[in-house]
């Protein structure tokens, strides 16, 4: 909007005839004085004409010209006082009293009132000024304000553009807000995703520095951020070779908010199909709050904190939701009849609480008992295993299966060394994590009792997965790490569902079939749902992972 300067300018005065013929000599002067920007010497002298009765038409234009200089003295309620009365009637100048009397009520804190006038102003000049008015004075109120008054003065392109620089300016929106946002864009009723052009622009946002690691040269060669990044480059990489149109742009998130709030205003990140990351919890807030407001898909690569996405529209876990993982759980163990009695052990990470906490609920609907229910660290998972009977030599075990939530080698470590000195056959589940650790060789054990819960689970055997270890190893002379392979399945995922033959919008296509098998993982399925329900129960038979029927 265009500037408005709050020093109300003298652009009436000459413009303005008396219609009265003579005019007093006390009313020239005070047409001089306002002129002069005397205003307080013009408001005195404007002040004895203003008697219709006695001045008739002439009293019309002396409050206007009354309004005018108490504007210019700061002195809103005394404009106000002046201009209310001569609004209503049919004169010359009806609209331009209006209008002053909107500012007034602007300067004087009563934005309702003003809005209101300007709603019956006629003259599109005029409108035009006070829509001008109606920016520069709400620019910067409360949002709950401009929320709440929305569909009353949605009509004034001031208040528009003044809740869309409200808007802008917060970090978050709330759903309501970005209703509203929305609206002022002019889009509610538009399709979704209308698409650019036929590339695919790809924005990676990852936190490359922070204030340990000042430079991209001194991340570690084996930092988890790296081997993702590593991954998703590799990953387009193949696009690219396969003839696919693509384009890769990498922001450093530093973890640092307020860098990230800034580099959100790029417009390379505006214009993306799609945004990869960040990967902490504050930063991918933000970014969600972004992704929601610009309507552009933001997937969280890792992750598996994010229940809060399935209310949102733009924004994804890659990998299962703590709620998928729970579901997954206790189908598995359903469909194997095992048995009802259930032993649960968790560690001290957020995720692995969640798990643990949701399950024993749904267990318990589900009709398990829960016959342990503990915290375990490296200290106590042997005494946890023990005292549910699992121990050398002849006991009886209080327990059908064991459910042990953890990702921390340092835990499972003396959990597999007991089950690989005893030879207890007791089904016992944990994360896929387990199959990456150097000290489990769960081949070499008499019973194949490890059972291992879908994350995003590799497909170590397949052809795919072979043709990518050799070529990645080609490119960087070593192995991808499972970060590194999750990256490039990540691509391969964003690929499969956002094309220029199947279009841009992620929400229709990933709800076109419930299942959509993965290259170097097992699968997905993001129907109806923003995160990967697909979580199996797998075992290894004859050295290979397999999916339990």
């Amino acid at each position: 909007m265009n500037k408005f300067l709050l020093v109300i300018p003298v652009f009436f005065i000459l413009s303005l005839a008396v219609a009265q013929i003579p005019t007093p000599d006390a009313y020239r002067k005070a047409q001089s004085e306002l002129a002069a920007k005397n205003y307080w010497e013009a408001i005195s002298l404007f002040k004895q004409f203003t008697d219709p009765k006695e001045y008739g038409n002439l009293a019309n234009y002396a409050a206007f010209h009354l309004g005018e200089a108490a504007l210019g003295a700061n002195q809103p309620g005394q404009a106000i006082a002046a201009l209310e009365p001569i609004i209503a009637g049919n004169w010359a100048k009806t609209d331009e009293a209006k209008y002053l009397l909107a500012v007034s009520y602007f300067k004087n804190q009563q934005n309702v009132e003003a809005l209101r006038t300007i709603q019956k102003i006629k003259n599109d000049e005029l409108m035009s000024m006070a829509e001008n008015a109606t920016y520069d004075n709400l620019k910067e109120v409360s949002v709950s304000f401009m929320i709440a008054n929305l569909s009353e003065f949605k009509e004034n392109k001031g208040y528009g553009e003044a809740l869309k620089r409200v808007l802008e300016s917060q970090s978050i929106l709330s759903a309501t807000e970005r209703a509203a946002y929305y609206e002022l864009q002019g889009k509610a009723n538009e399709s979704k995703n209308i698409v650019k052009d036929l590339v695919l622009d790809i924005v990676v946002i990852l936190p490359f520095t922070n204030s340990s690691r000042t430079s991209l040269t001194s991340i570690p060669k084996n930092d988890f951020v790296f081997e993702l990044y590593q991954g998703l480059e590799y990953g387009v990489e193949q696009l690219k070779r396969n003839g696919i149109k693509v384009n890769m742009l990498t922001f450093d998130s530093r973890r640092d908010v307020a860098h990230l709030q800034n580099l959100l205003s790029d417009p390379a990140i505006a214009s993306a199909d799609v945004i990869i990351g960040p990967i902490y919890p504050e930063e991918s807030d933000l970014v969600s709050s972004f992704a929601e407001t610009a309507r552009i898909p933001f997937v969280h690569p890792l992750s598996n904190l994010g229940e809060r996405f399935e209310e949102l529209d733009y924004s994804y876990l890659f990998r299962p939701s703590v709620s998928s993982i729970v579901d997954g759980i206790v189908e598995g163990l359903r469909k194997q009849n095992w048995g009802k009695r259930v032993a649960i052990g968790y560690s001290s990470s957020s995720r692995d609480e969640m798990l643990a906490n949701m399950l024993q609920a749904k267990l318990g609907a589900a009709g398990f008992q829960l016959v342990k229910f503990e915290q375990i660290n490296p200290r106590n998972t042997s005494d946890f295993l023990q005292g549910l009977g699992i121990r050398r030599g002849e006991g009886s075990m209080s327990v059908d299966q064991v459910i042990m939530l953890t990702d921390d080698p340092s835990i499972a470590q003396p959990a597999f060394s007991l089950m690989e000195s005893i030879t207890a056959s007791i089904p016992t589940l944990v994360m896929d994590s387990w199959l990456g650790f150097n000290f489990a060789n769960f081949e070499m054990l008499e019973f194949p009792n490890f059972y291992f819960v879908g994350n995003n689970t590799l497909n170590f055997y397949g052809e795919p997965m072979k043709q990518f270890r050799n070529r990645f190893y080609d490119k960087y002379l070593s192995l991808p790490s499972i970060n590194a392979t999750i990256g490039a399945e990540l691509i391969n995922w964003v690929s499969s569902n956002l094309s220029d033959t199947k279009g841009f919008d992620l929400r229709k296509n990933l709800d076109q079939k419930a299942f959509q098998a993965g290259k170097l993982t097992w699968g997905f399925n993001f129907q109806g749902t923003h995160n990967n329900q697909y979580v199996p129960l797998f075992k290894l038979e004859a050295g290979e992972l397999k999916p339990l029927d």
